[in-house]
């Protein structure tokens, strides 16, 4: 069964994570402020994130979104039953293997670029700026794809080992070339939005070369294996299977934002990535880093049939996301204009820009809380070795999000596309827990709704004092970036104050696991 101490040892290993995602998010605003600076929310921004939206895509297909889900839990077993030699065979078989691929993969995307870009933004119309600049792009961008998918690979090994850090900081590398490029070569290149798409590839291969070294200090080398009747490579490949049409559902999903948006005015595109991007941030810095560190210990517990421990560690791993992202998801949706204003509002990046940013980030927001969760149930289901279920509710969840974008997108345009993956989001936690439950009998439902209906109104709590202090003082004019600071970060302050008070007096028994992290981080 579970016990406090694998509890305690999940915990750390999302501090862990939670800290260099936190580097990274950082990182990644500090870019999106540099790009909103040099190229605004018009045409050029437009096509450079159609174009790097075409290979982080596949990044996620055949890496993140795949390889990690089919790879850890085998790889897990592997190490646990055969030993550690028979774990690293598999380890260099899966590499070569995914080598190959990759690399037909980035010449087929480099040489059908055209097409690529006509499938993904049908809007842009062929032989139009807006088109051939993001064909350019997306042909400097592609060999991204080869580099960041074996960095995940390493990844996997990694986390399989306990160790968490050098893969979670590894993307604060993209970031720190998506800011240095345009600095220095912009005015230099003709487009000058090339620079980011060199950034993006210089940035791909210093991910990979950065957990080169972890690697070796544990005795792991990925000189590729040509095992390609490994028994265990062959489980993966089939675990696989299902999971790229998992993670391809997913992904059109949020493709499809992309496609609609292109036939919406322009900056629409921009107008969601901004606010994806906020979203992202507690997501990142501790849903996903929740998830990334029960997954080992979900592995090793379905491969002993301990499935009372594994409903509790994935019951565990949901609380502690929703500890966090519920007052998030407040403090997003209650401060949406001013966190815009106050973080990309500068240079091409102006009001009208600001106000429609901060409309998606409400239709986003709204389900953040959903978005998180299902971060912790998945794993689950990837322990198990179960890639079909998760990818079933995600084609219907696709049809959802399809239908409710329709209906939206006309009378509330692009907010009306972040409002459908809210309702698709939400649909998709929901069925999957319903699924999971038909599987493994009863979750401690109880005990969950108990702790959300807690965190609910702690968060409720929290986002009256943060409406009171942002808008319910004279904080003087909003020009100026320290008038723009003020309300939003006195808001924050004063939020997270109050929610850890009333954590502390509802007896959020969540807020005393971050809390032993915390300390056991300082000591």
């Amino acid at each position: 069964m579970s016990n406090p101490s694998e509890q305690h040892r999940i915990a750390r290993a999302a501090g862990v994570v939670g800290l260099a995602t936190l580097l990274s998010r950082v990182g990644g605003f500090a870019r999106d402020l540099v790009i909103a600076y040099f190229f605004g929310a018009g045409p050029a921004a437009d096509a450079f994130f159609v174009a790097f939206r075409i290979p982080n895509l596949l990044r996620r297909l055949f890496a993140e979104g795949t390889l990690t889900i089919a790879f850890i839990p085998v790889f897990t077993e592997v190490l646990a039953s055969k030993g550690k030699e028979e774990a690293l065979l598999l380890a260099r078989s899966t590499y070569g293997l995914l080598s190959l691929i990759l690399l037909v993969v980035c010449a087929l995307g480099m040489t059908f670029s055209a097409e690529v870009v006509h499938v993904m933004a049908p809007g842009f119309a062929p032989g139009g700026p807006a088109h051939d600049l993001s064909v350019t792009l997306t042909r400097w961008c592609f060999p991204y794809i080869f580099f960041v998918s074996l960095a995940a690979l390493a990844a996997g090994v990694l986390n399989s080992l306990d160790h968490f850090f050098a893969p979670a900081a590894s993307p604060v590398l993209l970031n720190v070339f998506l800011i240095i490029s345009p600095a220095l070569l912009a005015s230099r290149l003709d487009p000058p939005i090339l620079s980011l798409a060199v950034g993006v590839l210089l940035g791909g291969a210093a991910q990979l070369m950065l957990n080169l070294p972890y690697l070796r200090a544990r005795g792991v080398s990925l000189l590729p294996a040509w095992d390609l009747h490994n028994p265990h490579l062959r489980r993966i490949v089939r675990l696989m299977g299902p999971a790229i049409f998992g993670a391809a559902v997913y992904q059109v999903t949020v493709a499809l934002n992309t496609l609609l948006a292109s036939y919406l005015p322009h900056g629409s595109v921009s107008y969601l990535y901004y606010a994806d991007r906020l979203i992202e941030f507690p997501l990142g810095i501790f849903a996903i880093a929740v998830s990334t560190a029960i997954l080992p210990s979900l592995s090793r517990q379905a491969s002993q049939g301990d499935h009372q421990a594994l409903k509790q560690t994935m019951a565990y791993g949901l609380r502690l996301t929703m500890f966090i992202n519920l007052p998030a998801m407040v403090g997003l949706i209650v401060l949406a204009k001013p966190l815009v204003l106050l973080l990309f509002t500068r240079g091409q990046f102006g009001e009208h820009s600001a106000q429609a940013t901060a409309r998606a980030l409400v239709g986003y927001g709204l389900g953040l809380w959903a978005f998180a969760a299902v971060r912790s149930v998945l794993p689950a289901f990837y322990a198990l070795k179960d890639t079909t279920t998760p990818v079933k509710v995600a084609a219907f969840c696709l049809l959802v999000n399809l239908g409710v974008s329709l209906a939206l997108m006309r009378p509330l345009a692009h907010v009306g596309l972040a409002l459908a993956t809210t309702v698709s989001g939400t649909v998709n936690f929901l069925v999957l827990l319903w699924c999971l439950r038909q599987r493994l009998g009863p979750l401690g439902g109880r005990t969950l709704l108990i702790s959300s209906l807690r965190m609910a109104l702690a968060s409720a709590l929290m986002g009256l004092v943060v409406w009171l202090v942002a808008y319910g003082l004279d904080w003087g004019h909003s020009g100026g970036y320290l008038r723009r600071a003020v309300r939003p970060l006195a808001g924050m302050a004063a939020g997270a104050g109050v929610y850890l008070l009333a954590a502390w007096l509802l007896r959020i028994k969540e807020l005393g696991e971050v809390w032993q992290v915390i300390r056991r981080r300082q000591g």
